[in-house]
C-alpha cells in the first residue's frame, strides 16, 4: 500500500468517537477524519474529527487507511460488502490498538479491528476481522472470535468460547467454558451464559434464557 496519510471512519457514531482518541493516543500517521452518509452530519465536527461527507469518498482516499466505526456488527458487514463491490481492498483496512492491550504472542487480532483500554487476550485467542472489542474485555485461553462480532466494556469469556459472526454481546456479559454463541445472536448486558446460543438468537438473564428468536435483518 502506498504511504498512510491519514485515517477515515465509515460511520459518525460512539465508536468513532472512542477510535478516535485511540489513534491520537499512539499516534497514528495523518489526520483521522469521518465518513457517514447522514447529510445532516457533513461538514461538522464528530469529536475532534470532522465529517468530510458520505461513505462513497472512501474509494478516492487512496492514501488513507479505514476503519469500520458503526457499533453493530451486522452494520460493519453491510458496509464491509458494499465497499468491496466498489474495489476497497481489505488491505486498506487498518487495526486499532490501545497501548494498554494486553497481546501475548499466541494471540491474533485481525485486519480491521478495533481493541480498546483495559483488553485482555490470555493464551491462544483468536480474534478475526473488524471485530470490536470494547474497554475491559477479557478473552482466556483458546477463544475464537469470528468477524464482525461486538463485544462490549466488560465481556468476559471462559476458556475455549467460541463467538460467531456478527454476534452482539452486551455490557459485562459473562460466558462460561467451551460455550458457543452463534452467529448474528445477541446476549443482554450483565447476563451470564452457560448454554449455548443459537444463530440469530437474543438471550438475557441469570442464567441466561432466550427471549426471542430469528435471524437479524
Amino acid at each position: 500500500m502506498a504511504t498512510v496519510s491519514g485515517l477515515v471512519l465509515v460511520g459518525a457514531s460512539g465508536l468513532a468517537r472512542e477510535a478516535t482518541a485511540v489513534a491520537v493516543l499512539v499516534q497514528h500517521d495523518g489526520p483521522v477524519q469521518v465518513v457517514d452518509d447522514d447529510p445532516a452530519r457533513w461538514g461538522t465536527l464528530h469529536g475532534l474529527a470532522p465529517v468530510l461527507g458520505g461513505v462513497d469518498l472512501v474509494t478516492g482516499l487512496v492514501d488513507h487507511e479505514v476503519l469500520l466505526t458503526l457499533g453493530k456488527g451486522r452494520l460493519r458487514r453491510r458496509v464491509a460488502t458494499r465497499l468491496a463491490m466498489v474495489g476497497l481492498g481489505a488491505s486498506r483496512y487498518a487495526t486499532l490498538l490501545h497501548p494498554r492491550l494486553v497481546l501475548p504472542g499466541s494471540c491474533h487480532i485481525g485486519r480491521g479491528s478495533i481493541a480498546l483500554d483495559g483488553v485482555v487476550l490470555t493464551a491462544d485467542v483468536e480474534v478475526g476481522e473488524h471485530v470490536v472489542l470494547m474497554p475491559h474485555v477479557t478473552l482466556t485461553h483458546g477463544c475464537t472470535i469470528a468477524d464482525f462480532a461486538t463485544l462490549c466494556a466488560g465481556v468476559s469469556l471462559g476458556g475455549d468460547v467460541e463467538v460467531g459472526e456478527a454476534a452482539y454481546l452486551g455490557m459485562n456479559a459473562s460466558v462460561r467454558e467451551g460455550v458457543r454463541i452463534g452467529a448474528d445472536a445477541t446476549v443482554g448486558m450483565g447476563s451470564v451464559v452457560l448454554d449455548d446460543v443459537p444463530a440469530g438468537e437474543t438471550w438475557v438473564g441469570v442464567p441466561a434464557r432466550p427471549i426471542r428468536t430469528g435471524v437479524h435483518a
